[in-house]
């Protein structure tokens, strides 16, 4: 019996033992992720965790992200704005009502941060990006996160993406990309471009120069790239209403390829808002021929006969 007891005791004090060790990287974060999957990135408990993770694996950079998702939820603050515009980055208001005079009064819905937490979030995705250069997704997460903070001037975002820009046309990393087998350039110029879209939909001066200059830096590397100097058409079409700029970089994108919806449908509109029934008859037979949608190929035949009956 004694040595039964002496057995039993000996395997208590070792099970004891077993699980007092630090748990390894994995387990912490899969204790993350379960916390985070029930409470979300910042709920109770995971501040603890996260410096438990940090104290035992600093360098670990799934727990720098998670340091990174906490501190930018914390930061964070959503609320209901006025503002006197109908649409504001990009937005429909999520509320319109009437104020005494019977004018339209529009609010959006904002986020705004905590200066210091959003600081404490950058630091940690800062070192995450250091120790993992080539993770693009952590790139990508850094600009978003900018773009959220800056909003409508996005200054910050713009001088990280050129220099991300930079970085992949002159280092040509093996980019990694959590979920993608590989990342080729066709992949890294789509992501880009998601930003130039972003810039573009923001509508602000700032914004608008963003979406240029990303794009002019594009081309700097790839001069022939069509979707970026269809980005610069829209710039002299849309925001400066320079039809004979916009029209350059189109009949460049054109004879590069001459199907590009794009640039056909932006010559047909500047051939309208310009009132050259001459140009706009050169374009639409081009969208008749190239659309993938028969409603604009109808469309397009339609004006055509129009035009024709107008001569």
């Amino acid at each position: 019996m004694r040595r039964f007891l002496t057995i039993a005791a000996a395997f208590a004090i070792s099970a004891a033992t077993m699980f007092a060790q630090t748990p390894s990287a994995k387990e912490f974060n899969d204790r993350y992720q379960l916390l985070v999957s029930k409470l979300g990135p910042s709920g109770v408990g995971i501040e603890t965790l996260l410096d438990r993770w940090a104290a035992a694996y600093p360098d670990d950079s799934e727990m720098l992200i998670g340091k990174f998702s906490y501190y930018m939820d914390k930061s964070r603050t959503t609320s209901v704005v006025k503002k006197d515009q109908k649409r504001y980055l990009g937005e429909n208001p999520v509320l319109t009502l009437k104020d005494s005079t019977g004018n339209d009064v529009y609010y959006f819905q904002e986020d705004t941060f905590d200066d210091e937490l959003f600081g404490q979030a950058q630091k940690a995705l800062e070192k995450a990006i250091q120790l993992n250069p080539d993770r693009l997704d952590m790139r990508i997460l850094k600009v978003a996160s900018l773009i959220g903070y800056e909003k409508e001037s996005p200054d910050m975002a713009l001088s990280d993406l050129k220099s991300l820009i930079i970085y992949n046309e002159t280092q040509h990393p093996k980019w990694v990309y959590p979920g993608y087998e590989k990342v080729d350039e066709e992949l890294f110029s789509a992501a880009i471009q998601e930003y130039c879209f972003l810039f573009f939909k923001y509508a602000t001066p700032v914004s608008y120069e963003a979406f240029k200059e990303i794009s002019e830096t594009m081309l700097s590397y790839h001069p022939s790239d069509v979707l970026y100097l269809d980005n610069v058409g829209s710039y002299w079409l849309v925001v400066k209403h320079d039809y004979k700029q916009a029209t350059k970089y189109y009949n460049k994108v054109l004879k590069i390829k001459q199907d590009d919806i794009t640039a056909i449908k932006n010559m047909i509109l500047l051939a309208r808002n310009t009132s050259n029934t001459k140009l706009e008859k050169k374009y639409l037979p081009l969208l008749v021929k190239y659309s993938d949608s028969e409603n604009e190929r109808l469309s397009a035949k339609a004006r055509l006969e129009a035009l024709s009956i107008k001569k």
